[in-house]
């Protein structure tokens, strides 16, 4: 018995081969010869890597939930704020860039934009905030439609968690727009005796915990976007700084935050 290292991979699996890392080191695409703009591209497409990942878990925490398997999904949820923690992290990288480095190669970025990123729209569907309107920017992808549709007629995250409340016997709404005073009283009794309702209690708190960083994550977007490009109009067509400001009142729980106001 050695401690010698594996050296030949003929007729095996490598760490490139189980990585697939030829498709993923290969992805990378500049338009132009700006040094900076591989930076960008990287960035983005590691954060829509995080992003797979967070998918993942958050349909096996749904899933967990329904069930009434709370502890496994309590990790699944831990995992996916700590998945937004890495994705903040990101913005500190990208924040390295100059105004004057992105305008360089900026106009090769064409119409793209990260407002076009379908697996965000999945996420904020997957947990709750569900716009329909949001699809429009892939009507050109009837694979990604359909995906986003799909979604949309499954019970989101916070649905699968309320649902939860009513299993344990309080009394809330089947369907409800938020913020709903009958779901918030449920969820205000279970902050008044968490001894009483501790895995309740627990849900909530790992469901705060998990919007707690996707806020974080817009905030760090939109002080990178003003810090780079100021108040220009964004390479989608939004305004840029303005509407990402306006993302930031959107509430994806909002009861288990207007509780604590009169707890």
């Amino acid at each position: 018995m050695t401690d010698d290292p594996v050296m030949r991979f003929e007729g095996r699996m490598s760490y490139t081969d189980y990585l697939g890392l030829d498709a993923v080191l290969t992805a990378q695409h500049p338009r132009t010869q700006e040094h900076d703009e591989m930076l960008f591209i990287v960035q983005h497409q590691v954060t829509e890597l995080w992003m797979r990942l967070a998918l993942h878990e958050l349909d096996a925490a749904r899933e967990a939930i329904a069930a009434d398997r709370l502890r496994p999904a309590f990790k699944m949820l831990t995992r996916v704020a700590r998945i937004f923690e890495q994705m903040n992290a990101a913005w500190d990288v990208l924040r390295t860039m100059t105004p004057s480095e992105y305008t360089r190669y900026r106009d090769a970025l064409g119409q793209s934009s990260g407002f076009q990123s379908w697996q965000y729209r999945l996420i904020e569907f997957t947990v709750g905030n569900r716009n329909e309107k949001m699809i429009g920017p892939h009507e050109h992808r009837p694979d990604i439609v359909e995906r986003l549709r799909a979604e949309l007629a499954r019970p989101s995250l916070y649905d699968t968690a309320i649902g939860c409340l009513a299993r344990a016997g309080f009394d809330v709404p089947e369907a409800a727009t938020h913020p709903n005073d009958r779901i918030m009283a449920a969820w205000t009794e279970v902050y008044r005796d968490p001894e009483t309702h501790w895995p309740l209690y627990e849900l909530a708190e790992k469901l705060v915990d998990f919007e707690d960083y996707f806020r974080r994550w817009r905030f760090n977007h939109v002080t990178t976007v003003e810090r780079v490009i100021g108040f220009k109009r964004g390479t989608g067509g939004t305004g840029g700084v303005s509407y990402l400001k306006r993302m930031l009142e959107i509430e994806l729980f909002p009861e288990l935050w207007h509780l604590r106001t009169n707890l």
